[in-house]
């Protein structure tokens, strides 16, 4: 197999769960011969933090059925604060036990990512109707410092970032983790973009899809969940961008990246 550049976007608790050192020792494994970029999660630690700290977090549903947290300015402080140091500094910690040479960054070092902050968002309200709201801290990530990245991975570093952006005014903005990995995967026209979740990949009609094209994953959008439609988005976005193919897998299968890139386990997403 040749040299490729796989993103990989995992869910900040997967490196808690008992079988997580399979990831890590699966990413070490493929290093020998690729290079990997890896993008974290972590929302359910967010709220469990900002819960302690007697800090209500708000979730807000869009007309497109995305599901996101509502971010103010006391908002943004503990998500920076959980994200870019305590689940970005474990993981990275824990790839160096492991002899691998993680690097944690968020959006806002070296300005990796910049976005736009969103002024206003729509949102569907407890009665069903859409309604305008506030912006808050949230954005749409429109560059990429490739250069900064290109320089980490051909020193065999592991980049491992955080969903920060970097707004216009130079505020913490929050942006989706899965689409974070896509428009990074897309600017650096990686070969393969992994979106390692907790179920085994894109279920329609209760049974798992081994295989789709973007045109086939658009007519069955409306009847995908909640929970697995911003990973279809993202599939999407980063194949629009260049990306050569997309697995959704399950991030707890034996060899949870290797596995899904031989098209063993997961749902291959493909041009057409």
């Amino acid at each position: 197999m040749t040299e490729m550049l796989i993103v990989v976007k995992v869910g900040g608790d997967i490196l808690k769960w008992r079988r997580s050192h399979e990831l890590i020792l699966d990413i070490k494994n493929l290093l020998s011969e690729h290079k990997i970029i890896l993008v974290h999660g972590g929302g359910v630690e967010v709220t469990e933090i900002a819960s302690k700290l007697g800090k209500r977090q708000e979730f807000v549903v869009s007309p497109k059925g995305f599901r996101s947290r509502y971010t103010d300015k006391d908002t943004v402080e503990i998500y920076t604060m959980v994200m870019a140091g305590k689940i970005n500094k474990q993981i990275v910690s824990t790839l160096q036990t492991h002899g691998v040479s993680g690097l944690g960054l968020s959006g806002l070092d070296g300005s990796l990512m910049k976005a736009k902050r969103k002024k206003r968002i729509v949102i569907i309200d407890e009665t069903g109707r859409k309604r305008v709201v506030d912006g808050g801290y949230t954005g749409k990530i429109n560059e990429i410092n490739t250069q900064l990245l290109q320089l980490l991975i051909e020193n065999n570093y592991v980049p491992v970032i955080a969903p920060i952006a970097i707004s216009e005014k130079f505020d913490p903005l929050n942006v989706d983790g899965d689409r974070t990995a896509a428009y990074i995967a897309g600017a650096l026209k990686a070969d393969r973009l992994v979106l390692l979740t907790g179920v085994q990949g894109v279920i329609f009609d209760d049974k798992l899809v081994p295989k789709l094209t973007v045109s086939e994953v658009k007519k069955i959008l409306p009847k995908i969940g909640g929970g697995m439609i911003t990973k279809v988005y993202a599939a999407i976005e980063a194949l629009e961008q260049g990306v050569d193919e997309i697995l959704i897998s399950f991030g707890l299968e034996t060899h949870p990246i290797t596995s899904p890139l031989k098209h063993k386990c997961g749902t291959v997403i493909s041009r057409e």
